[in-house]
């Protein structure tokens, strides 16, 4: 069983504990070895929230028990954790626990000096604060969660929802995560990073460019070129690219890329083929090209990702 802490500072930023409610202490008895989540402070109660909440979670002063220590908010006028905390989140990241922050969670992380020399990120309205602060940390401009070691970061508030499925892809595999994004009424995973979200809203894609995404979904097992894609929305490479930037987030090849390594996983989970199949279904052109993306994206190889993720039984199982 994998024991979460949703660890909370004296003030409590209702949406992103919501977030984190979701994701990781909702009971979902339909899935073995789901999380066992505490909702705990170091703070004495009552926590204030958003909109004026007042909550009463349990007090603690040791943080032993847990494996993933998630923290939804933390202030960004006053970082300093007290004596006690500081101590026992110190000691937590050198037993190997993981840590995660959302939006303004990483100013306590960095605080502690745990993302010097790591990626890190934050709600981008604390962008400047955050690298006038700690200017050794290696801030990611334009992502909506970044990982470096145990260590995983959120931008601001939905991301938080980005970096919780990311997360539990991580500990649960592609089709589970995606479940509970099912459950919840959310993307499992959502194109671009937070750059989109500044002074102006997601541009909305054309149709001739949803309509040539929606294809080259189909046509995954085939080679594909940009200048193709381009053909097919009726634009020229270079404004392609462009609006292909503006609407995802990512360059055309980027998304591709991504797309075929999303049913990789798939296609692993489910066990019915071998890696040979695999690389024809989902066009990498060689096994060897497909296991070079896969281990730089994802950091495991795809036997240890099917060995570790695949539904079926181990004697129906075709061993990649």
């Amino acid at each position: 069983m994998h024991k979460v802490a949703i660890l909370l500072g004296p003030s409590v930023a209702t949406f992103e504990l919501g977030c984190a409610s979701e994701l990781f202490a909702l009971n979902r008895p339909e899935y073995p070895n789901w999380y066992q989540t505490d909702i705990v402070s170091f703070a004495p109660g009552p926590l204030m929230a958003t909109g004026g909440l007042q909550l009463l979670v349990p007090q603690i002063e040791d943080l032993s028990p847990y494996d993933t220590i998630l923290i939804p908010n933390w202030s960004v006028s006053v970082p300093q954790p007290t004596d006690t905390l500081r101590q026992q989140l110190l000691a937590a990241y050198q037993r190997g626990v993981r840590l995660i922050s959302f939006c303004s969670g990483a100013f306590l992380l960095a605080e502690l000096g745990l993302l010097k020399d790591k990626a890190a990120t934050t709600h981008w309205r604390y962008a400047d604060e955050f690298q006038r602060r700690y200017p050794d940390s290696r801030y990611q401009q334009n992502v909506l969660y970044c990982f470096d070691g145990q260590i995983g970061c959120s931008a601001g508030s939905a991301a938080a929802l980005d970096l919780g499925l990311a997360v539990i892809r991580r500990d649960f595999g592609f089709e589970i995560a995606n479940q509970v994004a099912k459950r919840a009424v959310i993307s499992a995973h959502r194109q671009g990073g937070q750059a989109q979200f500044v002074a102006q809203p997601l541009q909305k894609k054309t149709n001739l460019l949803s309509a040539t995404m929606d294809w080259a979904l189909l046509h995954l097992h085939q080679p594909l070129a940009v200048e193709q894609l381009a053909n097919k929305a009726g634009m020229s490479r270079r404004s392609f690219d462009r609006h292909f930037k503006a609407s995802t987030g990512l360059s055309p090849l980027q998304w591709l890329l991504q797309q075929r390594l999303q049913l990789v996983q798939h296609y692993l989970e489910q066990g019915l083929h071998s890696i040979e199949q695999i690389t024809d279904l989902t066009g990498f052109g060689s096994t060897l090209n497909l296991r070079q993306q896969f281990q730089k994206q994802l950091g495991i190889s795809p036997r240890q990702y099917q060995r570790q993720f695949s539904c079926s039984q181990p004697a129906q199982r075709t061993m990649v």
